[in-house]
């Protein structure tokens, strides 16, 4: 693994560094003037050899552009899709705006640990990766989808067979070509509780930038402030400060609610889970929420 924080690495490197020798991955290779694709499903061993790396150079100069998917497929994959996807690697966002101050505001959150990788795709436009472990498909694509909601990335950038630029190869969408450089940020391999961002079970959202209001809601639908409760216990179970719990939900829900909303509720949730601490009886049972509804 690499050790030295940012520092540029190759495209083997990239690979070697980020899956391990056994790994099954996807490359991609697009070609913009014929409309032509070519996926290759292949270990990450063989990916990172100098043959393959000589194959892909060799296809880059032919006017290729090179991806690579960003997790693991299972043994017998014969393609690039959710049901073949026997491991989550990474999660990852798209920021095609605000360069270097939108990567500086996502260090500065506090919802995301550091990134192992800042990618420069284009000019002021980065990709960021982290390496993660224990994630669920489906939860990294939640918290995709908010990450580009919380830091102005590309929604459509949040599936998790997305793939991402390969490192070294041209980005031939701009003149002169881009060639795609990769910085190392961090080494550690994160996990579920690194990442403390709203997501979509907590509190699902429409269209980014639109926020459409509630509905009578039929018996038994849980709303908005059911969900702002579960999150709240959620969080203060995980340790996360009660103030920082507070704001969050506070900018999560702006002025949509009384100014004191967020502490109330906080509070509340405080109260809760005190109160599933003390001695209790049988016919008047209450639990703490299992280690997998913590999110």
């Amino acid at each position: 693994m690499i050790t030295a924080a940012e520092q540029l690495v190759d495209a083997p490197t990239y690979i070697r560094d980020n899956f391990e020798a056994s790994d099954r991955i996807a490359i991609l290779l697009l070609n913009r003037e014929t409309g032509e694709s070519l996926q290759r499903i292949t270990t990450a061993e063989k990916a990172s050899s100098p043959e393959s790396q000589a194959w892909l150079r060799y296809r880059a100069s032919r006017h290729d552009e090179v991806y690579i998917g960003m997790n693991v497929l299972r043994p017998e994959a014969w393609a690039r899709t959710k049901d073949q996807i026997s491991a989550i690697r990474h999660l990852y966002v798209d920021l095609d705006r605000g360069g270097e101050q939108a990567i500086e505001a996502i260090r500065r959150s506090g919802l995301v640990p550091a990134p192992n990788y800042v990618l420069n795709t284009s000019p002021n436009k980065y990709q960021i990766v982290w390496q993660v472990e224990g994630i669920e498909p489906e939860q990294a694509e939640a918290f995709q989808r908010a990450m580009a909601r919380e830091f102005g990335g590309d929604p459509a950038a949040t599936d998790s067979t997305r793939v991402l630029r390969l490192p070294s190869f041209a980005n031939l969408k701009h003149k002169p070509p881009h060639i795609v450089t990769a910085r190392v940020e961090a080494t550690q391999t994160y996990h579920l509780d690194h990442f403390k961002l709203r997501t979509d079970e907590d509190a699902p959202r429409y269209e980014q930038h639109q926020l459409e209001r509630e509905h009578a809601r039929p018996t038994g639908e849980i709303t908005q402030s059911e969900r702002d409760w579960a999150f709240a216990k959620r969080a203060l179970v995980r340790g996360d400060d009660p103030e920082d719990v507070i704001r969050r939900i506070s900018d999560y829900r702006g002025d949509e609610k009384h100014p004191n909303y967020a502490r109330y509720t906080v509070e509340k949730a405080q109260a809760a889970l005190e109160d599933a601490r003390q001695p209790f009886d049988d016919s008047e049972r209450q639990v703490l929420p299992s280690p997998g509804e913590i999110r």
